[in-house]
């Protein structure tokens, strides 16, 4: 009975892939001094009574690569999209043209730059916290299954699986984390 211990390996490597999505996640927030729409995505507005993203209140393009516009559906919005856009700390001065909202995306200076990827790197460790925790948790799962009879063999056997499973990912976090550097510091 003990020796028929399996550790879900599978599950374990799709809650850390979840580390990594999240991780790409917010990356894509961070403004890099090119458009995107999805730099948005963290605004909220208050609308009819609660918290709504822009992307639900409005159509939101990047029609060249350096400027956003946000065609806001209600009239009556269009001022309160320019005021969570202002407020959000993006660093961006909206425009607004009857109920298109321009946002043209500055150049980025040096100082700005280091501390974008300053930012990075702490949602990186983030990452690399989140996998170490499902490490921990492969571990503990493995221990338990130690006090139920599994072989010594059989537990090293897993413990280098996770460990296996570990050292990949951190390394993915890191390859994204210098892809994502290297991005921000492009001139």
């Amino acid at each position: 009975m003990a020796d028929d211990f399996e550790l879900d390996t599978d599950d374990l490597q799709r809650r850390m892939d979840g580390a990594i999505a999240s991780l790409r996640t917010e990356f894509a927030s961070l403004r890099t001094g090119r458009a995107s729409g999805t730099m948005l995505e963290p605004v909220q507005v208050e609308a009819y009574g609660q918290m709504t993203p822009i992307n639900q209140l409005g159509t939101v393009n990047v029609p060249e690569p350096r400027m956003v516009t946000i065609n806001v559906w209600d009239r009556g919005m269009v001022s309160k999209v320019e005021k969570a856009i202002r407020d959000s700390g993006l660093g961006i001065n909206p425009q607004t043209n009857g109920t298109i909202i321009m946002l043209p995306i500055p150049e980025l200076n040096e100082e700005r730059r280091r501390e974008l990827s300053k930012v990075a790197a702490n949602y990186a460790e983030h990452a690399r916290v989140a996998v170490r925790n499902l490490r921990r948790d492969g571990m503990d799962q493995i221990k338990k299954a130690k006090g139920n009879g599994i072989s010594e063999d059989d537990a090293k056997f897993w413990e280098g699986e996770v460990q296996e499973l570990t050292d990949r990912f951190i390394k993915l976090v890191d390859q994204t984390l210098e892809a994502k550097q290297a991005e921000i510091m492009q001139v």
